[in-house]
């Protein structure tokens, strides 16, 4: 599937929320062989009926209770092998009580059951008043433990299955499921499609999707690679998902196993709550991954989503995680397939570049958010584990198995895995033997440090040379605490260049917290690359003489080793690193560290970097034309606000960019620029009204250009407009957003009216707008944000925004300080008090009245 609140000593909050606990699989009554859907939906009324029947082999004898999750149906009957049993049921749990204990013979229980309105599992979608022209779908999320909410089941990981659905739906909807279509019959207004999937999978990964979609045929090997959207949008289709084919026949070299199942579809849905869900041979997408001709130049995001969900039919379909402890083994190659695909299409420097966005949001996630390890079975609810933990940092584990092993044996190792575990469930330890088994490596060591611990080492790099010795000294330190050590062997490698390509390399073992190597040379090394490659997570300070860096920078052939080399000598500053870093911003052969020399640029805070940082805005690469624009923002001079809105008045080919320049417009006006806020606001309002495209991306720069302007009542104005229903769902979820940030700085007047919208707009129960409010709220600086975080925390039924609420409260407590957070909570919850209490009187007087 494709993101303890206590203060510790490096001001981390835990990961355990208070209420988490110790989670295991529950103990198993018996096995289950095969599990059959017969529904029949009820469109227009948001309901649907039928039967679940499971097909069970008992473990164990004498068994006279089977407990199965359940949630808010409502269960009509019970049979066993068409008698009838006596159930309890608590709209959690269905307690059956069987009138014959079990034998080791296989038993049929078939589960009689209604749902109307489900709030989980299966999502209805179709016109509303706001929005009349969204289609009529349905379709089902089941990961992490959803299937309960639309049929009975043992809904968790470590039971596999075979499964078949049988679902009557009204002409001329199409409803596709897993694996392959055996019949389909018309009766009257309706259709019976009739699906089975002859591969055993856990409850998560069975699925349903309805619609009257447009079918694109594609295949690979005489296999069905289908894609199904909203018709009219054929062309954004095959834009998005054309290169499907060939990643199955790059997966399935990879993983050393042929694509698994009968098909492979790909659906793409309205109002998805995630990127997408790789339910198997069967993947949900969210339809806003779907490019258009001008959205096609920033492919990558989509291209990466498809890559990502096909990777998951070997790691996470074929091969099962036993239980959600152990989700990284897929999430984590999943994301690492992302990898390992850009690799294969763009080149070596865009996977390494890639890789290194990966390790950076999983660097953010623990430098801000949380330090845990990635295996864990401590939580509240297992979808707080989908984290970056889970699949940043579990892509650079892979990553740097790769490593250790070397391409040849990493893929060794790969292919055994899956071959010895296809159809089964497994756990870590499978993954490390698997390792052993076909490469004699062990790699517990690598695994106790990134895999069951939290952390990662955080290296601080020195160099000097000693001409009368010819002596290379380097000093390592690791500046993480003495108890959060790694040992870790690093090459290190010194570089000449006249010889780029003969770079003298050394293995180091570094375990201590500051060590001193030193090399005899013949002669003084033009640059020095600390772990060559750049394959272990880390974070790397380099603390190199200014001569070694722009060596490095312009020399490396290492593009990430160039990246670190401009991050150095960006922080020393001065003009001869403005030359340097102004040099490799249009000379550079990598557009990724041509944009990373854009923001080294930007960050120093002389007039000439500025004005060759611009130089950057004719670069081919959209992504350095945005890092350009967004590094501007810092410079808050008419030059830079005048070349900014000329850019945002002509345009860009690419949204994102054009983007980029709407959101930095309304950051740039204050202080000597503050007379610019009008005609800021009317170019902003004028974007808002003109520029509606692919997913709103324009038009939600705007909006965020707008939530800069901090003081300014007329642009609050504006983003409560796109607060409204009715406004297309990405951009109000983007205002929704955009009204924590411009309320800090604002009136208590327009302070109350920000508060009363977030309010409001938290009874509504879409997933994605109960996120927009929390992160909303997060930003705020009033203690009131609190009281109505607390409120949504404690009326959702989703664990992720329980999670996103908690730690938005924390945000909050942290903006005003304790003693006034406390202060304030402390009014809040008064004056609800007696808000509940008015209407308590209220309604006793209703009451009086009626009675």
């Amino acid at each position: 599937m494709s993101y303890k609140y206590f203060d510790t000593e490096d001001n981390r909050k835990s990961f355990e929320l208070p209420g988490a606990k110790p989670h295991y699989n529950p103990d198993r009554p018996g096995q289950v062989n095969h599990i059959f859907l017969d529904l029949s939906l009820d469109i227009p009324n948001k309901s649907f009926q039928g039967t679940c029947t499971i097909t069970l082999t008992p473990i164990r004898t004498g068994v006279t209770q089977l407990v199965l999750d359940a949630v808010d149906l409502q269960i009509q009957s019970v049979l066993i092998d068409n008698i009838s049993q006596p159930f309890t049921y608590d709209r959690s749990s269905l307690l059956i009580h069987l009138l014959t204990p079990t034998t080791t013979q296989p038993i049929k229980i078939a589960i009689t059951y209604k749902v109307e309105h489900p709030q989980r599992g299966l999502y209805f979608i179709a016109p509303e008043e706001h929005y009349p022209n969204k289609p009529v779908q349905v379709w089902t999320q089941g990961e992490d433990e959803d299937s309960r909410f639309w049929f009975p089941c043992f809904d968790y990981p470590g039971q596999l299955a075979t499964s078949e659905i049988r679902v009557k739906v009204p002409l001329p909807y199409y409803a596709i499921s897993n694996g392959e279509l055996i019949s389909t019959e018309e009766i009257g207004e309706n259709i019976i499609y009739h699906w089975s999937q002859k591969q055993i999978h856990p409850t998560y990964l069975m699925t349903l999707a309805v619609g009257d979609f447009a079918e694109i045929k594609d295949s690979w090997n005489n296999i069905p690679v289908n894609y199904y959207v909203e018709k009219g949008k054929e062309t954004e289709a095959i834009l998005s998902m054309g290169k499907t084919p060939r990643m199955v026949e790059f997966f399935s070299n990879k993983f050393g196993y042929l694509y698994p199942f009968p098909k492979y579809a790909q659906v793409c849905v309205d109002d998805f709550i995630f990127g997408g869900m790789e339910n198997t041979s069967t993947t949900i997408l969210t339809d806003r991954c779907l490019l258009d001709e001008r959205a096609s130049i920033d492919s990558l995001r989509t291209e990466s989503l498809v890559a990502h969900e096909l990777a998951h039919q070997w790691f996470g379909d074929l091969v099962v995680i036993k239980h959600w402890s152990h989700a990284w083994i897929k999430e984590g190659m999943a994301s690492y397939s992302e990898v390992l695909w850009v690799e294969q299409e763009y080149g070596k420097d865009d996977g390494a570049y890639y890789l290194l966005g990966e390790a950076r949001s999983y660097l953010d996630e623990d430098a801000n958010r949380y330090r845990r390890p990635i295996v864990t079975h401590v939580y509240r609810e297992a979808i707080e584990l989908y984290d970056r933990h889970l699949y940043e940092k579990g892509a650079c584990v892979y990553h740097m198995i790769r490593t250790i092993l070397g391409d040849e044996l990493f893929t060794k190792a790969i292919h055994t895995f899956v071959k010895d575990n296809a159809h089964k469930t497994v756990e870590t330890i499978d993954l490390l033997r698997a390792i052993d088994q076909a490469t004699g490596y062990n790699l517990m060591f690598l695994f106790d440090q990134y895999v069951f611990r939290g952390g990662h080492p955080d290296y601080k790099i020195s160099y000097s040379w000693d001409g009368e010795s010819n002596l290379a000294k380097l000093t390592v330190t690791q500046t993480q605490s003495e108890k959060e050590l790694f040992d870790l062997k690093i090459p290190i490698g010194f570089g000449y260049t006249y010889n780029i390509q003969n770079v003298k390399i050394y293995t180091l073992r570094i375990h201590e917290k500051e060590q001193s190597f030193y090399f005899p040379l013949e002669t003084k090394p033009d640059f020095i690359s600390f772990d060559v490659g750049n394959n272990f997570l880390k974070t790397v300070t380099l603390e190199y003489p200014l001569p070694e860096l722009k060596a490095q920078l312009k020399h490396d052939p290492d593009p990430i080793s160039r990246i670190y080399a401009a991050q150095a000598i960006g922080k020393k500053g001065g003009l001869e690193a403005i030359e340097a870093l102004s040099a490799a911003l249009t000379q550079d052969p990598f557009w990724g560290v041509r944009l990373e020399v854009a923001k080294q640029l930007t960050s120093i805070n002389l007039d000439q970097a500025v004005t060759a940082v611009i130089q950057g805005l004719q670069d081919t690469h959209p992504n350095v034309r945005r890092a350009v624009i967004d590094g501007l923002s810092q410079s808050k001079t008419l030059v830079s606000y005048n070349i900014l809105k000329t850019f945002l008045e002509q345009g860009d080919p690419s949204y994102y960019t054009e983007a980029a320049a709407a959101r930095v417009l309304g950051g740039m006006v204050y202080g000597n620029l503050k007379e610019k806020e009008p005609e800021v606001i009317a170019l902003l309002k004028n974007v808002l009204e003109t520029r509606s495209g692919w997913n709103e991306v324009i038009r939600s720069g705007a909006i965020g250009g707008l939530s800069q302007l901090k003081t300014s009542p007329v642009a609050v104005d504006i983003i409560l407009e796109y607060t409204k229903l009715g406004v297309p769902q990405p951009l109000r979820l983007a205002s929704i957003r955009a009204l924590g940030a411009v309320s800090v700085g604002q009136t208590p007047d327009k302070l109350q009216a920000i508060l009363e919208e977030l309010k409001n707009i938290t009874q509504e129960s879409f997933f994605l707008t109960q996120v927009s409010v929390s992160i909303a709220l997060g930003q705020m600086e009033t203690p009131k944000s609190i009281a109505i975080l607390q409120s949504l925390s404690n009326s959702t039924p989703d664990g992720r925004v329980k999670r996103m609420t908690s730690e938005a409260m924390q945000r909050v407590q942290k903006n005003l300080g304790s003693d006034k957070a406390l202060k304030g909570i402390r009014e809040e919850v008064e004056q609800l008090k007696q808000e509940n209490q008015d209407l308590k009187s209220r309604l006793a007087k209703l009451e009086a009245k009626t009675n």
